[in-house]
């Protein structure tokens, strides 16, 4: 049995954090040095309890960390009988700090989270800068998510995510048509990421690479896009070995789906691919028992890209963007591919085999060889690639490799979207060590053994891409799934890095080229 969840609601009101017909309104508190201070949305109910706010925060054990969020009972003062005070941090962040944009995104993201099982919340957070009114709803929206689908029935204790957030307009002092094109805006980016993280989350079982296909297919129809679907069979007449090779070791075959957004006023193009193994047991070269159940979030680059593409048909950018998402189950079999194999990928570079774990490489060189044939400006891939990124730069930095201009573009766009990102090199080294002794490339550099095993993964791919074109690759074998407790706007499992990025990329080369 599988159990629906409902995106929360977002709303314009013109009311305040006093009179506001909501069951909990969140505001702002920083730390200032010792002491707690008002923040956004804070003055008017700080006025409407006598001017004791503070202090009643600062008996409930209030400090005005970043994150922190204490509920108060307004007994009557306000019409929300709840606010929910929420840290900030200090006024003039620390070196360090997120950024404010993002400061503010996981500050409404933990209010929400401290608010399961309110129906109706007030957000009263942006009063003073404008320009965090996005990150204020997109960390809310975020929030407001969990995935149960698959509970036969819901523990007695359990408590729903937040079903209505509402902008209150009041203090802000802007339109509420203005605000209602931000709202729309921030329900375009969370209905995305949230598509996405359903697909993270759901059961391998229950998510093989047909039915992937199927349902990504189904998802960009809807949105109006154009797409294309290469089963099995057609995969082998277009020679796609990688795809196959990783693929065919599953009775589930794999599958290479394409969607297209083209506006007629577009000058550049722009190719999104993203690794879609359904579930990766590491095939022949199988992975160890411990853990391997998070394997079927391999899939999250493939997933990621297709939601991004159907939030670009809401925001309609003025940029050609075209996804290629591979798909296939990496299993053991007397079918599978094995260590010693020589594959002819799509185009005709030979790769000698030597370990079946490096699968996504595989199948996402089969899918940028073919993107190439479209003549992108662009080449931006995503991918659970290797666990060398979580090594090298933990659960929540993304690595990004690839050419200088376009990886610095992706870093900026990640910083500003709450996905940060660094900068990897591709040193001559690795590249030169996958060179094969009886094909054209290896897998892996195996003097190497697992020492730069990103850089191994990013120099293999980079063999695909045609000279002239800008590229990136993003390595989010950490950040797009988390095993940890929530945080801000981050729920336990699939978390849709880096969608906000990828969108925020497409946009600013819809602007600037």
């Amino acid at each position: 049995m599988t159990r629906p969840t409902e995106a929360a609601v977002l709303t314009v009101s013109a009311a305040g954090a006093v009179d506001a017909e909501v069951d909990a309104v969140i505001i702002g508190v920083h730390r200032d040095g010792e002491q707690l201070s008002l923040g956004p949305g804070a003055v008017a109910v700080d006025a409407a309890l006598g001017g004791r706010l503070l202090d009643v925060l600062a008996r409930l054990g209030a400090n005005g960390v970043a994150g922190e969020v204490v509920k108060v009972a307004t007994l009557g003062a306000t019409t929300a009988p709840v606010v929910a005070a929420v840290g900030l941090g200090p006024v003039e962040p620390k070196p360090g700090s997120p950024e404010p944009h993002e400061n503010y995104r996981r500050a409404a993201g933990a209010a929400i989270r401290a608010l399961t099982g309110t129906d109706r919340v007030g957000l009263a957070l942006v009063d003073a800068d404008p320009t965090l009114t996005q990150a204020v709803l997109e960390g809310a929206a975020l929030a407001a998510y969990d995935f149960v689908q698959y509970k036969s029935e819901l523990a007695p204790t359990y408590r729903p995510p937040v079903r209505e957030i509402v902008y209150l307009a009041d203090a802000t002092g802007r339109g509420d048509v203005e605000l209602q094109t931000e709202t729309d805006r921030a329900k375009a980016v969370v209905d995305a990421v949230r598509l996405a993280r359903n697909w993270i989350n759901t059961p391998p079982n229950d998510l093989r690479p047909p039915t992937f296909a199927a349902q990504a297919a189904a998802a960009a129809v809807e949105a109006g896009l154009e797409v294309e679907v290469l089963d099995t069979d057609a995969l082998v007449a277009g020679g796609y070995g990688g795809i196959l090779a990783v693929g065919l070791g599953s009775a589930a075959g794999p599958q290479l789906v394409r969607i297209s957004w083209t506006p007629p006023e577009s000058t550049k193009s722009v190719a999104l691919v993203g690794k879609g193994i359904t579930f990766d047991t590491g095939g022949i070269s199988i992975k160890p028992a411990q853990g391997m159940q998070d394997m079927k979030s391999d899939m999250s680059g493939a997933a990621v890209v297709v939601a991004t593409m159907t939030a670009i048909a809401q925001l309609q950018p003025a940029v050609k963007v075209t996804a290629y998402v591979p798909m296939a189950e990496n299993m053991p079999s007397g079918s599978a591919y094995r260590p010693g194999d020589v594959v002819t990928m799509y185009g005709g570079t030979r790769v000698e085999v030597l370990n079946t774990d490096a699968e996504g490489r595989m199948i996402l060189a089969d899918a940028i060889a073919r993107a190439a044939e479209d003549s992108p400006d662009y080449i931006v891939e995503t991918s659970t690639l290797t666990g060398g990124q979580v090594v090298s730069l933990g659960e929540r930095i993304s690595g990004v490799m690839g050419s200088a201009d376009l990886s610095a573009r992706i870093k900026d766009a990640g910083g500003r979207t709450g996905e940060p990102m660094w900068p990897m090199p591709l040193p001559d080294e690795v590249r030169s060590g996958m060179d094969s002794a009886i094909a054209d490339v290896t897998q892996i550099n195996a003097g190497f053994d697992r020492a730069g095993h990103m850089l191994q993964g990013g120099s293999f791919l980079s063999r695909f891409i045609p000279d002239g074109v800008e590229w990136v690759h993003i390595d989010i074998a950490g950040p797009s799934y988390n095993t940890k407790t929530p945080h801000g706007y981050t729920p336990k499992g699939g978390t849709g890095v880096p969608l906000r990025t990828l969108l925020a990329l497409v946009e600013d080369i819809a602007e600037h080229g």
